[in-house]
């Protein structure tokens, strides 16, 4: 038996089963959109969490420079705008 497991007994965790680790799995797949284009393929769960960790990553990348593209447009705005007004509701 595995050090994990054991140690979840010995806390009294609730432990998670098999099926239900491969039901989060499927799930995950069927979020990440590298992954469901390729729906012929099983990936494996390991491949799936590093699929769903890339993923992860790139969408903190995209909200990091989005939220820097907005806060450039808005300083380069009239600060009393409508325009801003819409800018600083996007970045709170």
């Amino acid at each position: 038996m595995s050090s994990r497991r054991q140690r979840s007994r010995q806390s009294g965790a609730s432990r998670i089963t098999d099926d239900q680790i491969a039901d989060l799995v499927s799930k995950l797949q069927q979020l990440i959109p590298e992954i469901r284009s390729r729906r012929s393929q099983k990936a494996s769960a390991s491949k799936v969490l590093q699929e769903t960790c890339n993923y992860i990553r790139n969408l903190h990348q995209e909200v990091e420079d989005l939220s820097h593209r907005l806060s450039g447009l808005l300083q380069s705005t009239d600060a009393d705008s409508a325009q801003a007004a819409i800018i600083r509701s996007l970045l709170m």
